[in-house]
């Protein structure tokens, strides 16, 4: 048995134990083994001893933290948001006792999500806290000098980048200093927001989620996924909302090493709207499929009670950390 069929066993054991755990919390639903069985009373026992918080950052934050920086107007009207962005070298523990080098911007795998208004100025001065040169290259339209690929910053150093905040939808931002796929996979990576003038439609809940893998023995292979920074977080600690809610999920895919990612909703479908930079969407689906860089918006809302799993459609994904539960009530 290989080193990842070893891995992809035992935490197939462990998603099974998880789900059945919360599965008597929905009124509808009913376990299919008993509560007391000994892979769920294992697997709550290894998962009680992981804080994910330890990390200095929270999935569970991240979901719904969008940062507007320091915001001030300027003369002509037009509204500055100023950020600080360090590039820290920092071990997280992303399982129960595995821990991974990662590359951080601010300290968190992913990095903030940045969000702005359509025609905002934005300034991001950019610290160089490690010991190797980086950059931030944003996806939208800027000009070249501000692109974050020739501008290297090194060790010690610092770059602001400074632009006019466009098109509106659903964007990123990630390291491009070479090798590109070593410092994306190591975590230099985060959303970018940028809303339309007049505002996206109302909704009860949004949330950010970011798409991403963790090659452990750097062997340019993944042995995680993740959505948010930690493989089975929302497994564990389930997304809850009411029936009737509408839901906005902005969707970024930053996976290395594999070339699609997607997602998939049980019991439902969403609407999509690739790139969100039309306010119409493309289709009524409940799995999309997206290319490491593609994102997108979800919207949807939940007619009946339960617990529902999202995932990647892809089961190796599934069985290696990237799944999670809504638990819908009444």
């Amino acid at each position: 048995m290989s080193r990842r069929d070893f891995i992809k066993l035992a935490l197939s054991e462990a998603l099974i134990g998880m789900s059945v755990s919360l599965l008597p919390s929905c009124k509808t639903a009913k376990p299919s083994r008993e509560p007391d069985a000994p892979a769920a009373d294992t697997t709550r026992a290894v998962q009680s001893t992981f804080k994910a918080s330890a990390n200095g950052f929270d999935p569970q934050d991240i979901l719904t933290s969008f940062d507007q920086g320091e915001i001030q107007v300027l003369p002509h009207g037009q509204l500055l948001h100023e950020y600080k962005i360090h590039v820290i070298s920092k071990e997280i523990e992303i399982m129960p006792g595995i821990r991974f080098p990662a590359w951080t911007y601010n300290g968190r795998v992913p990095g903030p999500t940045l969000r702005v208004r359509e025609g905002d100025r934005v300034r991001i001065e950019l610290v160089n806290d490690d010991d190797l040169p980086h950059t931030i290259h944003f996806h939208g339209i800027h000009s070249g000098n501000m692109d974050g690929v020739f501008e290297q910053v090194y060790p010690g150093r610092s770059f602001t980048y400074e632009f006019v905040a466009e098109p509106f939808g659903v964007h990123l931002y990630h390291c491009h200093t070479p090798p590109l796929s070593t410092h994306i996979a190591k975590g230099l990576y985060g959303a970018f927001i940028i809303d339309p003038k007049q505002g996206w439609p109302k909704v009860d809940h949004e949330f950010v989620m970011v798409m991403h893998g963790y090659d452990i023995n750097f062997d340019g292979k993944n042995d995680f996924y993740a959505v948010n920074g930690i493989p089975f977080y929302y497994e564990k600690h389930p997304i809850k909302i009411k029936i009737g809610e509408t839901v906005r999920i902005f969707l970024v895919n930053l996976l290395e090493y594999e070339p699609i990612n997607s997602f998939h909703l049980h019991a439902n479908f969403f609407h999509y709207y690739p790139t969100g930079t039309n306010l119409i969407p493309s289709e009524y689906t409940d799995t999309i499929m997206l290319s490491q860089g593609q994102r997108g918006i979800l919207e949807f809302s939940y007619k009946h009670p339960g617990v529902y799993m999202f995932h990647a459609h892809q089961t190796r994904f599934t069985e290696l950390g990237w799944t999670g539960l809504f638990q819908v009530v009444e």
